[in-house]
């Protein structure tokens, strides 16, 4: 039996697969994303690299953050796909869809439903605030 790799991708990879704007590197990531389907391979995406192609996509490309968030949740949800933490990755993802804040910060306003984060900006202290209140 023939043990399944797990490889650390670049925001390149994601970013060519999902855009198309490069044929030859879009086949490329294509081919990569069907042996990830199919189980022979899982991909794994770090937080960093998942910054960096919410960067791209909003700062670049000028994509609506909540057309963002949608692709990416599908995009990870998807088998073979693994991120530390998805369900905050995914609720870091919605945040960003209905704030205007920078996508980090979303991501800690996410990991503040799992531990306590202590800040100097603002916008962080107040959404933290925003969901004690609404919460307790």
């Amino acid at each position: 039996m023939q043990s399944r790799k797990s490889i650390l991708i670049d925001a390149n990879i994601i970013l060519r697969y999902l855009l198309c704007d490069s044929k030859d590197l879009y086949y490329k990531a294509e081919k990569f994303f069907k042996e990830v389907e199919k189980g022979n391979i899982k991909a794994y995406i770090h937080h960093a690299v998942l910054a960096e192609v919410v960067y791209v996509l909003t700062k670049v490309y000028k994509i609506k953050r909540n057309e963002i968030a949608d692709i990416l949740i599908e995009f990870i949800s998807h088998k073979g796909i693994l991120v530390d933490n998805k369900e905050i990755i995914i609720n870091s993802l919605r945040i960003y869809c209905n704030s205007n804040y920078d996508y980090v910060d979303c991501l800690l306003c996410a990991y503040s439903y799992a531990y306590t984060v202590y800040s100097f900006d603002k916008d962080i202290n107040n959404y933290i605030s925003k969901e004690r209140l609404y919460s307790g």
